[in-house]
């Protein structure tokens, strides 16, 4: 029994096989293999052919599917499939007509058009209505996408009969239905979670009918069935059940295995995201962190997942090899960065150079070196305070979410980017006092457990991810040392 994912991102979309019993992913396969192209006909703007995903995911599914039979698997694996999940990039806007036919280009995630939007929509409604039903500002999510349109593009917005979120896209390319759930409709800022129904009084603002909303469907559960056109497609039977959708980053938890309150989930790439969940329903004051419903979220249990996004993380450690370390590669980095104490002997370095933070309210800090002697630091207490520095943003961000009723206990990571570095591992371990888990898995194999999880395959996620492997354990170590730094570094930040 085989169980499909796919994860629908704004580079590529992956789709992975997992072989229920075992857990094992078989194979996966991505599509385009260089960088999908993004259209930004003005500064700021950023949108994606919501067809070209739809091809990308046939093509990568009948890549993996090929790997399989070259790996010389006794099942058919496309008649083999029991169920799909699908994983997506978030906040998109999807426009479609009564014969689902997409109206205009997906604006994206990292589009900012629709931010003025969003503020007018904050400040008319009221900032303390917005905390205490939506949890956070309209800012640029989904719906203030959508009242962009309406303002910008009268007449195509006209003919729009549903919105949705690029995951909902790919489910209605595969079952011919368009729903979405209740826990994409929180990330596109479109339900009030005080009143456990659709953003009305937003969509009201925005002058926008409620009806442009699709139907909800659970998370987890049947959403659709595959048609007879999409089984072509595919190369697969029809009547295959979509079960399961989530956007990236919640996925991404469900992924690691980070579902109860005090789990984190980390990326750290080119930014770096933190998002832990937690058991009741709260906001931040100042909006610099994102809840939203996460996977498991019920009103009766709930379940948020606090998103953080930093933009200066990998990127700081980019430049650093580049422009200061160009003769080394990242693991020399890591080695030579180990030459030099924690805490770097009183250097510190604010890793903001990457655009505004949304943890700092939106200010553009810029990156910054504080306490560099020329006759005492070295290259290797740059490099270690460049990773310190990052980590360090980590952890004031971790603190807003502590404020929020976050009680840290776990941190789990791809063993990917950063947390490739020990130093990187040690030093969050080593200022939070988490245990860091580093696993060995994707969100294409997450959704793909996702979907076996709604089909009933499984009984319970952590039957799904009984096989989730742990690579690697790091626990706190040096607190006392690192959290003199980490003061030191924020001593710096709020000056």
């Amino acid at each position: 029994m085989i169980l499909l994912g796919f994860d629908i991102g704004s580079s590529s979309v992956k789709a992975s096989l997992v072989e229920a019993e075992s857990g094992q992913c078989i194979a996966s396969a991505f599509y385009p293999k260089q960088e999908a192209p993004i259209i930004s006909h003005q500064a700021g703007w950023a949108e994606q052919d919501p067809a070209k995903w739809w091809e990308y995911a046939q093509a990568a599914f009948k890549e993996a599917v090929s790997k399989s039979q070259m790996s010389n698997l006794k099942c058919q694996i496309s008649n083999d499939i029991a169920a799909i999940g699908i994983s997506y990039q978030m906040h998109g806007l999807v426009c479609v007509d009564k014969d689902q036919n997409v109206l205009r280009p997906a604006i994206i995630w990292c589009d900012s058009r629709a931010v003025p939007y969003g503020e007018e929509a904050y400040r008319a409604l009221g900032e303390a209505y917005c905390r205490e039903h939506y949890l956070n500002s309209p800012g640029n999510f989904t719906a203030a996408k959508l009242a962009w349109v309406k303002a910008n593009e009268p007449e195509l917005y006209a003919r729009i009969d549903k919105i949705m979120l690029p995951g909902d896209y790919i489910a209605m390319r595969l079952t011919g239905d368009a729903v979405t759930t209740m826990s994409g409709l929180s990330e596109g800022i479109l339900w009030d979670f005080k009143e456990g129904t659709p953003a009305y009084a937003l969509l009201e603002h925005y002058g926008i009918d409620p009806a442009i909303l699709c139907d909800t469907k659970p998370t987890f559960g049947i959403q659709g069935s595959v048609t007879k056109e999409a089984a072509e497609l595919l190369g697969i039977p029809a009547g295959i059940p979509v079960s399961y959708r989530a956007g990236d980053q919640p996925n991404n938890a469900l992924s690691l295995g980070v579902l109860h309150a005090g789990e984190i989930a980390s990326t750290a790439g080119t930014s770096g995201v933190v998002y832990g969940v937690i058991d009741q329903v709260a906001y931040d004051p100042l909006s610099r962190v994102n809840p939203f419903a996460h996977v498991n979220y019920t009103p009766a249990d709930p379940r948020l997942g606090v998103l953080l996004c930093i933009n200066g993380t990998g990127i700081l450690n980019s430049w650093m090899r580049h422009q200061v370390a160009p003769d080394l590669s990242y693991p020399q980095m890591n080695e030579e960065a180990s030459k030099a104490p924690v805490g770097c002997a009183g250097l510190s370095i604010l890793p903001f150079g990457n655009g505004a933070e949304r943890m700092l309210c939106n200010e553009e800090r810029g990156c910054s070196v504080h306490g560099l002697s020329f006759t005492q630091h070295t290259r290797a207490h740059l490099l270690r305070a460049a990773q310190e520095g990052i980590v360090f943003s980590f952890m004031y961000g971790i603190e807003i979410m502590q404020q929020m009723g976050l009680n840290i206990s776990t941190i789990h990571a791809g063993n990917a980017n950063m947390f490739l570095s020990p130093i990187f591992r040690e030093t969050l371990a080593g200022v939070s006092g988490a245990t860091i888990l580093l696993h060995d898995t994707d969100g294409a194999a997450g959704a793909a457990k996702g979907a076996g999880i709604g089909a009933g395959i499984y009984k319970t996620p952590e039957e799904a991810f009984r096989s989730l492997q742990t690579l690697a354990t790091i626990r706190p170590n040096h607190q006392d040392e690192y959290r003199e730094a980490y003061n030191r570094w924020k001593a710096k930040l709020n000056n």
